[in-house]
């Protein structure tokens, strides 16, 4: 293996090995369960039930991983949530 290929192969693997990233709900007392709920299940699409048991998580601890995927996935949650001024944030 020559100095190029072995750089290219460390390129490529650098980009298989990060890990994903994660959309974290906070919990406020301005929204409903309702709104939460509905907004969860936009964002995420995911059933009712799901959406239900994450609201739960967040009232109940305070915050709540909401979605694990690659960045722009959580960018895209995390934009879906915040439309109605849920708090989120995105941590790698």
């Amino acid at each position: 293996m020559d100095q190029q290929t072995v750089s290219e192969h460390v390129a490529e693997s650098d980009v298989l090995i990060q890990p994903p990233a994660k959309v974290i709900l906070f919990n406020d007392e301005i929204h409903t369960f309702e709104e939460v709920i509905g907004q969860l299940i936009k964002a995420l699409r995911c059933d009712s039930s799901k959406a239900e048991a994450l609201t739960l998580e967040v009232h109940h601890t305070g915050r709540a991983a909401v979605f694990v995927g690659p960045m722009d996935g959580c960018v895209k949650v995390s934009g879906v949530l915040e439309e109605i001024g849920l708090h989120t944030q995105i941590e790698v």
